[in-house]
């Protein structure tokens, strides 16, 4: 006698699922300067604690050097340089948020890594007119929270340099 069974979620969890599925409208939040900006989900290998970093000679300024993540090369770029925002003051280390590009990872280097936000129903808005120029071509547009906005950067702008 053979038996077979399908499995099939609770009511209301396959949608739950489903939602946490999405990468589309979803985005790793941190900041930086105060600012809370996004990258998409599915660009995020991982996010890592402070690591040691090798810096690079005649790199251009941007570039805060080298980090060796389980035997992978990954260049670290200083989000605050990129950003022309000024240096972190004291001793605080900046978090790690390691982003696929061409086929390599890159680590952002930010102040403070937030959350995964789903904006599901929510419509990006373009970068503000009076944004500044170097922000401008990075931003790939503004969500409104509930109390607050998150910038989404545009990871392949902000790695062409």
């Amino acid at each position: 006698m053979s038996q077979s069974a399908t499995l099939t979620a609770p009511s209301g969890r396959a949608d739950s699922i489903n939602d946490q599925l999405d990468y589309l409208n979803q985005f790793v939040s941190f900041s930086v300067d105060g600012q809370l900006l996004g990258v998409p989900v599915n660009s995020v290998q991982e996010v890592l604690n402070p690591q040691s970093i090798t810096r690079t000679p005649k790199a251009k300024p941007e570039i805060a050097g080298l980090l060796n993540l389980r035997g992978q090369i990954v260049t670290a770029i200083d989000l605050r340089k990129r950003l022309k925002l000024p240096a972190l003051k004291g001793d605080q280390q900046s978090m790690n948020v390691v982003v696929r590009f061409n086929d390599e990872s890159y680590s952002l280097l930010v102040d403070e890594v937030g959350e995964v936000i789903n904006v599901s129903g929510e419509t990006l808005q373009p970068p503000p007119r009076n944004l500044d120029a170097h922000w401008k071509p990075i931003t790939s547009g503004v969500y409104r929270l509930q109390h607050r906005l998150i910038v989404i950067i545009n990871v392949t702008n902000l790695l062409d340099f």
